[in-house]
């Protein structure tokens, strides 16, 4: 039975990273981003990629976190 949750769980992110990546691919016009003090024009592309790595980044550690306790 674990082998199958395993496997669920393996096709949902795929499913996720598809989606995300879609989702990305198909907003490539640039917006203004204000970093406190300045602004900066960057394609939305790469603030939706910056967004995701960063979010990974965080659910990895929070999920290390969870598990050590």
């Amino acid at each position: 039975m674990k082998g199958k949750n395993v496997r669920i769980r393996t096709i949902g992110v795929g499913v996720l990273a598809v989606l995300a990546v879609w989702f990305i691919a198909a907003n490539t016009g640039s917006v203004e981003v204000r970093l406190w003090i300045p602004t900066v024009t960057l394609p939305l592309w790469l603030v939706l990629t910056v967004t995701l790595l960063v979010g990974m980044v965080i659910g990895f550690f929070a999920a290390r976190r969870r598990a050590r306790q």
